[in-house]
């Protein structure tokens, strides 16, 4: 008896639906001992002065800043609120960059790759210094990174299910990010676009407009509040951009973002991402390469700093490795590739070296060195403010210096108001009355100074033992004694206020 012969199942839909599931053993794996490098490294450094403002800003909760949405101050001061210091901080950066060292194996599985695909994409992750030294810190750099990687995990999983809640999922989550930063807003004009061009039948359901629309109700409180504010993340963005050199600058950074950020190996890798999108196997997952070019063009118009475009590395790493797996390529290559590449970005992109090679590698990397020096700094400004008048302020000319005064100072006995007009601060002021005296800290110039006080004595450079740079000494930062000023602060206020 011959047995019934039964429909073919669809193929497609069954192709669509059928991923291999994500090999967690060796994945988790990958990222444990990623945040244990991490970790151990964690400690041995101090406050950066990023991280100091950050607190600060969540201190003083709202709905926005000026350079910033409000998830990474409000998080920071969650975490600074714990016993530790700084730790909590970098225990969160640690969290998020082996958030996205699993995210990439879980796109790689997304992707149609199998355990070797999965290790390779979170290896490479691990291992790519633009993600290394993003992690190091806590800041909105390392937290854009995950959101940029689960973002393109959940559409990737809502365009093959097709499901409302995957792509409701992926709309919440977009939300949430572009609460931390407004980058993420071009990563979802990229997929609009890729969508737009590549999988239009898409746009027929309600699915991609019902996400759109979380994301969006999520980001109104930030933008009404910049509304309010004059559109100052505008003019930040327009600051940063003519600092960074414009689209001139921002397109001669290209280079060190593609080949050196990535990791000079790792370049291999995302090329063969590329070529795999832009095969016919890769043809389902083709709108991640619109991403990519929408993000290169965006972000290289708009003058964006390099790693801006980094975690779109993400995506092009996990269908690399999906490719490479096809091939069956480089099974010992690829693994000895990926140490070196991680050995290295530990190297210069953490703080592992010895302060003097750390100071002499600055135009290399000038990170590290901005964790260094804090604590003396704040200790040079207490013996100075000490000889003023009593409750003098202290008007320092950046977040970084102010931040480290407010967090480090109370418990070496300072009492003295902090002032500031770099970024948020110039909505925190002006301070009430008029500054007779007043102690100036930071990268000033005394004729600037003179504008604004008759009498400016420079009373000592800020230093670094062992002849070190960082930003401070670099820029010839020094402390000032200001007497016999030209107006209250509300008066010198306008002046004063600066956004860089």
């Amino acid at each position: 008896m011959t047995k019934p012969e039964l429909p073919e199942p669809n193929t497609r839909r069954g192709e669509l639906l059928d991923r291999p599931s994500p090999h967690w053993r060796p994945v988790v794996l990958v990222a444990a001992v990623t945040g244990l490098v991490h970790l151990a490294i964690a400690a041995r450094f101090g406050w950066h002065r990023d991280e100091f403002y950050y607190v600060i800003c969540g201190r003083h909760p709202d709905w926005g800043y000026v350079d910033q949405p409000p998830l990474a101050p409000l998080l920071a001061r969650a975490a600074a609120a714990l016993p530790g210091g700084v730790l909590p901080l970098r225990i969160l950066a640690i969290a998020a960059q082996v958030g996205c060292v699993l995210l990439a194996a879980v796109l790689a599985a997304e992707f149609g790759g199998r355990r070797r695909a999965q290790v390779l994409a979170a290896g490479a992750v691990a291992a790519s210094p633009v993600f290394v030294a993003g992690s190091m810190l806590f800041g909105t750099t390392v937290l854009d990174q995950l959101a940029w990687a689960a973002v393109l995990v959940l559409v990737a999983r809502a365009l093959r299910r097709g499901t409302l809640g995957a792509w409701l999922s992926a709309g919440f989550v977009a939300g949430i990010g572009l609460e931390n930063k407004n980058t993420l807003a071009v990563l979802l004009l990229g997929i609009v676009a890729g969508l737009v061009m590549l999988r239009r039948e898409v746009l027929r359901g309600p699915g991609p407009w019902l996400a759109g629309g979380v994301a969006g109700l999520l980001a109104v409180p930030n933008l009404i509040w910049d509304a309010r504010h004059e559109w100052a993340n505008v003019h930040m963005a327009q600051r940063l951009s003519e600092k960074q050199g414009g689209v001139l600058g921002s397109a001669a950074e290209l280079p060190v973002t593609l080949l050196l950020l990535a990791g000079p190996p790792l370049v291999v890798l995302w090329v063969a991402g590329v070529r795999r999108l832009w095969s016919a196997d890769g043809r389902e997952h083709r709108w991640l390469l619109v991403v990519a070019v929408v993000a290169l063009v965006l972000f290289t118009a708009g003058g964006g700093k390099g790693y801006y475009l980094a975690p779109v590395l993400v995506g092009l790493f996990a269908a690399g490795a999906v490719r490479v797996e096809a091939k069956d390529a480089g099974r010992v290559a690829w693994p000895i590739a990926m140490v070196a590449c991680g050995l290295a970005a530990v190297l210069i992109g953490l703080p592992v070296l010895t302060s003097a090679v750390s100071s002499a590698l600055r135009s290399v990397d000038p990170e590290p060195m901005e964790t260094y020096g804090w604590p003396g700094y704040t200790d040079q400004v207490i013996r100075a403010v000490a000889e003023l008048p009593p409750g003098t302020p202290i008007f320092t000319s950046n977040y970084g210096e102010a931040g480290a005064l407010e967090l480090l100072g109370p418990p070496r006995g300072l009492r003295n108001p902090v002032v500031s007009a770099h970024n948020n601060y110039l909505l925190w002021g002006p301070p009430p009355g008029t500054p007779d005296t007043a102690l100036c800290v930071g990268e000033f110039e005394a004729t600037y100074l003179r504008r604004f006080w008759s009498d400016v004595t420079v009373l000592a450079p800020i230093t670094l033992p062992d002849r070190l740079s960082n930003e401070e000494t670099s820029d010839h930062a020094a402390i000032y004694r200001c007497r016999a000023p030209h107006g209250s602060w509300a008066q010198m206020w306008p002046e004063l206020r600066h956004l860089d």
